[in-house]
């Protein structure tokens, strides 16, 4: 279901883009203008992105197998970082080095009606991907505020396209300004100095975006509603005496790894141990069906501690 939310955003997001990217090239082609290239490139990478973002949600939806024991889950969140690393090397860096050249050599901007035409049908086109976006991401988020839900999130795909909306939309309205400041001003630089803008906000937008993968990328636990419910629902066994460790970590979006360390009760048999752990497991994939995979060691609470003494890295 999530996969399913999550292709739905990159769908709009790539038709919205492709579209713009098309339109955006033909103004610059018949203007001049040093940002509207800047916002073409940024529209053609937006949709490179798409379709790399499609390509992970497929690649990380693949069975698990003996190579790969736990899955693929996780190469989306690889995707997801490379896409951070196109939208910083080409869109923001394409912007930038454009931008510069138009300040070194400033030109008049032709035809600027077209700009603006081309960029209101942008914000257009733009406004309504991000809507499809938000209205995911607000559906998903839960409670809290949102860069709270960003920094929880598990799910790249949809807080990506909403970063590449919204840096897109900054874009918009820079070049906007830019192209007419340019024209009103008789101040050509003024373009360029929008192109170079563009591309900081690119830049930001690629740093905050491989920010949020590092996190995934080396493994993040479950929240901690999850944490404590998981403990909640192991502590109703009253055959046990402690909940040693309860440890997490995402393999993607809706796949949990939990591993969990009880201390049973010295009055249960082998076979009334075993019959606890599959009742646990039973119980918490119900209540949590996102926990895909678990594993229960029975270890004394005391047998616990003296390992961790011994661990320097607990």
């Amino acid at each position: 279901m999530a996969h399913s939310n999550s292709k739905k955003v990159i769908y709009a997001a790539f038709f919205g883009n492709l579209l713009l990217a098309v339109t955006k090239f033909f103004a610059a082609f018949f203007t001049g203008s040093s940002a509207m290239p800047s916002e073409a490139i940024h529209s053609l990478v937006d949709t490179g992105n798409q379709l790399l973002l499609l390509y992970g949600l497929r690649r990380a939806g693949r069975p698990a197998d003996a190579q790969h024991p736990f899955g693929y889950g996780m190469e989306l969140y690889f995707w997801t970082f490379v896409v951070a690393i196109i939208i910083f090397g080409l869109g923001a860096g394409v912007s930038v080095f454009e931008g510069i050249s138009k300040i070194r050599a400033p030109h008049p901007v032709t035809d600027s009606l077209v700009n603006f035409i081309v960029l209101g049908l942008a914000g257009v086109f733009e406004a309504a991907a991000w809507t499809v976006a938000f209205l995911e991401f607000r559906r998903s988020k839960g409670e809290g505020g949102y860069i709270e839900a960003i920094r929880r999130s598990k799910d790249p795909a949809i807080f990506t396209v909403l970063f590449e909306d919204t840096a897109a939309m900054l874009g918009l309205i820079v070049a906007f300004v830019g192209i007419w400041l340019a024209e009103e001003l008789n101040m050509p630089i003024l373009d360029g100095v929008a192109s170079v803008v563009i591309g900081a906000i690119l830049a930001v937008t690629a740093a905050l975006l491989a920010f949020e993968c590092k996190g995934l990328l080396i493994g993040e636990g479950a929240s901690q509603s999850t944490v404590d419910g998981v403990r909640a629902l192991v502590a109703e066994d009253g055959g046990i005496n402690a909940i040693n460790e309860v440890l997490t970590m995402h393999m993607g979006p809706e796949d949990i790894l939990l591993t969990l360390s009880v201390d049973f009760s010295g009055e249960l048999d082998s076979d009334q141990v075993e019959t606890a752990i599959s009742d646990m497991e039973r119980r918490i994939k119900e209540t949590y069906p996102e926990i895909k995979r678990i594993f229960i060691e029975a270890q004394s609470i005391g047998g616990h501690l003296r390992d961790r003494a011994r661990d320097p890295n607990p």
